[in-house]
Order: C-alpha cells, then sequence, then structure tokens
C-alpha cells in the first residue's frame, strides 16, 4: 500500500511541475500563413515529449529535444481566404483559430516607420487632401488583413512581446503603423490574397541596434573596434532591439522586409551608413535562411537639419550626402527604394504626413519584382549619364515610365557648374526622355547636381507621379 500511494505522489510531482507545450507569440489565432513557403512551426515542451501539428488536413509529429525544444515543417500552402484552426498537441492541446494563408511583411525602422494610424501629439493633419488614415480608422474590420503589433523592449527577451494576431480595423489600427498599413492595403487590392503585417519599430533609433552584435565583431569593417568585449558603435549598443524584437520572429515564414529609418544616422553624418545597411540585410537573409528576401526601404525627407543642435553641425547639404547613400544601397540585390520628396508639408516637421502615399510607393518594389505585375513603374525616373554638348548638358535617365514631366512652369532644383566646381542655379528643360540642362553664366558645364539641398523639394517627376531621385553627376 505504501509503496502504491508513493508512486502515486510521485506521479502527482511529475504531473504539477510538468510543462506545458507552448508556441512563440508570432503563432496565434486571426494569423497568416505565408504562402509559397515552406511553414516552420516551432515551440517549447518537456524533454523527450511527443508532439503533433496538424494543419489544413496535413500532421506532422516529432519529439521535443533533451532541452525541450521542437519543430515540424509542412510543405508549402496556396493563398486563400478560407479560414482554418490549427492544432497543436502534447500533454496539452493549442488551438489557433481563424488561420488563413497568404503574403506576411515585416515593417521596421523608427519613428517614420513606427508612425502611427491615429495621429500622437506631435503629428500634423496633412495640409492638402483628405487625410486617409482618419478615414481609414472608420471603415469596419477587413479579416483580409491581419496585424500583429510587437511591443516596444530591449535585450535579450526570450520571445516578443505583443497582444497578437488582430483583424484590421477601428480597434486595431489606431497605434499600428500608418505606412505599414498601406504597403499591406496596397498588396492585398491588387492582389487579392489575405496580408499579414508584422509592425517592429521604435522611434529615435538608429540602424544598429537593430542588427545582432556578432554580426559586427564578426564583420570586417566593424570587428576592430568590437574587441574586448565592446557592445557599442558610435556610442550606440548594437542589436539590443534585434535581440527583444527581430529575433525571436524568426523563422516564421515571412515574404520580406520594408524598412523606414536614416534620421537619426544622418544626425552624425554616417559615412558607413551603406555597409551598416547592408549587415542589416544580409543578417536577417541569414536568420531567415532566404538570401533573396526583398528589403524595401524610403528615402528619409526634406527637412531642417542644418537648424538642429547636434553634436554635428550640419550643413543644407548634409542631407542630399546622406540620400545618395540611400540610393547607393540600391546596389544591394532585391532591394529598391521609394522616394518621398514630394511628401512635405513643413520643412520643420520631421514627421511628414500622407503616409498612405508612402505605403503605396514602397509596395510598387514587389508588385513589380515579386509578384510578376510587370508593367508596374516602381520608380521615379534615376540619374544614369549625361553628354556634354558645347554649353549644355544632356541627362538621361532610367525609370522614365510613359514619360517624364514636370509639375509646375519650369524644372525647379536643377544646378550646373564649371571646371571650379561652382554650382549655379540651372535653366531645364525636358526633351523626350531627357533633360537639358544649361545656365547663361557657365560656357563650358561639366557637372549638374539636383535637389542637391536639405529643403528640396523639386518638381521633376515621370508621368506616373513618381518623384525623381536626387542626385550629381561627378
Amino acid at each position: 500500500m505504501k509503496k502504491i500511494l508513493f508512486s502515486f505522489i510521485l506521479a502527482g510531482i511529475a504531473f504539477s511541475t510538468q510543462a506545458k507545450v507552448t508556441l512563440p507569440h508570432v503563432f496565434g489565432s486571426n494569423m497568416v500563413l505565408q504562402q509559397g513557403k515552406p511553414v516552420v512551426v516551432w515551440g517549447h515542451a518537456d524533454p523527450q515529449e511527443k508532439i503533433e501539428v496538424r494543419l489544413k488536413g496535413l500532421t506532422r509529429k516529432t519529439v521535443a529535444d533533451q532541452k525541450g525544444a521542437w519543430s515540424v515543417t509542412f510543405t508549402a500552402q496556396k493563398a486563400s481566404f478560407d479560414a482554418f484552426t490549427m492544432e497543436v498537441k502534447g500533454d496539452n492541446t493549442i488551438l489557433l483559430k481563424n488561420v488563413v494563408v497568404g503574403e506576411v511583411w515585416l515593417c521596421s525602422g523608427q519613428s517614420n516607420m513606427e508612425y502611427t494610424m491615429q495621429l500622437r501629439k506631435g503629428y500634423k493633419q496633412p495640409a492638402t487632401g483628405i487625410d486617409l488614415a482618419k478615414e481609414e480608422l472608420h471603415q469596419p474590420e477587413n479579416p483580409k488583413i491581419r496585424l500583429f503589433l510587437v511591443a516596444k523592449k530591449k535585450g535579450p527577451l526570450g520571445d516578443v512581446e505583443t497582444n497578437g494576431w488582430q483583424i484590421a480595423g477601428p480597434n486595431s489600427l489606431g497605434q499600428f503603423s500608418a505606412p505599414g498599413y498601406f504597403f499591406g492595403k496596397t498588396l492585398q487590392q491588387q492582389l487579392n490574397v489575405p496580408v499579414g503585417l508584422i509592425s517592429s519599430s521604435w522611434g529615435g533609433s538608429r540602424i544598429e541596434p537593430w542588427t545582432p552584435l556578432e554580426a559586427y565583431q564578426n564583420s570586417g569593417l566593424f570587428k576592430q573596434e568590437m574587441q574586448n568585449g565592446e557592445t557599442k558603435i558610435e556610442n550606440t549598443v548594437a542589436g539590443e532591439m534585434y535581440e527583444a524584437m527581430i529575433r525571436p520572429l524568426a523563422p516564421f515564414a515571412m515574404k520580406g522586409f520594408i524598412w523606414y529609418q536614416g534620421e537619426s544616422n544622418l544626425m552624425f553624418e554616417d559615412a558607413r551608413y551603406y555597409a551598416k545597411q547592408k549587415l542589416l540585410i544580409d543578417t536577417w537573409r541569414r536568420v531567415w535562411q532566404d538570401k533573396n528576401m526583398p528589403f524595401y526601404y524610403v528615402q528619409i525627407a526634406p527637412y531642417y537639419y542644418s537648424k538642429r543642435n547636434d553634436k554635428t553641425k550640419h550643413t543644407a547639404e548634409a542631407l542630399p550626402w546622406f540620400w545618395e547613400i540611400q540610393t547607393k544601397c540600391m546596389d544591394i540585390k532585391h532591394s529598391g527604394m521609394a522616394v518621398v520628396t514630394d511628401l512635405v508639408d513643413d520643412l520643420s516637421d520631421i514627421h511628414p504626413s500622407y503616409k498612405w502615399e508612402v505605403g503605396r510607393r514602397l509596395a510598387l518594389w514587389p508588385l513589380a519584382f515579386d509578384y510578376g505585375l510587370k508593367n508596374t513603374v516602381f520608380s521615379g525616373p534615376q540619374y544614369k549619364s549625361k553628354k556634354i554638348v558645347k554649353d549644355h548638358i544632356i541627362l538621361n535617365f532610367k525609370h522614365v515610365g510613359s514619360g517624364l514631366q514636370c509639375k509646375g512652369d519650369q524644372l525647379t532644383w536643377f544646378e550646373i557648374a564649371g571646371q571650379d566646381g561652382k554650382f549655379v542655379p540651372a535653366e531645364a528643360k525636358i526633351d523626350g526622355n531627357q533633360v537639358i540642362v544649361s545656365a547663361a553664366s557657365i560656357k563650358s558645364p561639366k557637372q549638374v547636381r539636383f535637389g542637391w539641398n536639405e529643403t528640396a523639394r523639386p518638381n521633376f517627376f515621370n508621368k506616373e507621379g513618381l518623384p525623381a531621385l536626387p542626385f550629381r553627376t561627378e
């Protein structure tokens, strides 16, 4: 009798201390699973606990390892609005309801990506047109779009903090990324599949905290300054937001990333920003085990950086210098950049409105390159080459779309220089798909630059309404 009672007590102790099967927070009811990619499901349980996962009539079984970790992989699924329940079963059962398959994107960066659908203190109403974000907040729930908002945390956490996946609607949209949402809405309308958006951003953040520390430690460019236990790059802790807000999301299957960041790195005129953005992209792609995962980003907007009291005193040319670095970042494979020089009402406002148009322009890139809409014009005119003919310079462009256009009486923000390199305002005229630039005072021109000032909001576009990229020809 004593032996039987002892066994019962031991069994009771074992049961009471047994770990439940758990999933990362990125898995939940209302979620969107990425179509066309293997679906990895992972979690934690007791060591050697038997796990069974069921998804759309498919079943995968496994056993947790000695540390309790487990994972299973399902074959790629097709997009569908037909919702289903996903079941994860061990000694307990988890039911994830109202799950769909479609397109999933991660939206990250600093305050202009965090910029919420509901206007916060400091945000301004757009000066012209209808506030489409405000209009959206009054629309009924839209189960075709699902939202996952990551809370702002730093440091090595086991999982992201979140309220989970929510249907897009008045109760969930207010605190969600406006550019992220309108990016997703554009995709949803064009592709007619469910769209899932994961927003993980932090206002004022630099790029370094979004990249793991070990990436800097192993980089040929940065590892020398990361010796002896150093964790900071230019006095900013590397990886602290990545560890809490990005790493726990992997390897949840996603299509790609959108990124709106750079203002905080410009503030100390970061000459290594290209290398840092490439390091971030390479690392994120490696963590998600997809070297071709698309990465689309926003070129930061015109703003009075020269009027700031930063440690580095800026000239009016610091911003176009940084724009040039961001343009170079398009050399990184499977990346692209949305230009927003025309979406600024007030040059003293670092958070310009019209985020619906920012999101739409970002969405043009994957529509053209990742979803097969080949006729999509995804970029404004970008400088390609020049030809000097006597007293004028002829400029050639790519991404002219259905033609070049001037939104005004004459083109603005073109400058020209001779041998001495001193730029003067130029007269610029569109001639077919070329622009002819000259100035009466420059008889032997050598160089042209365009939009080369922090206040530049030029009127040079293609006929699809996308603004030209600032540039200099030298």
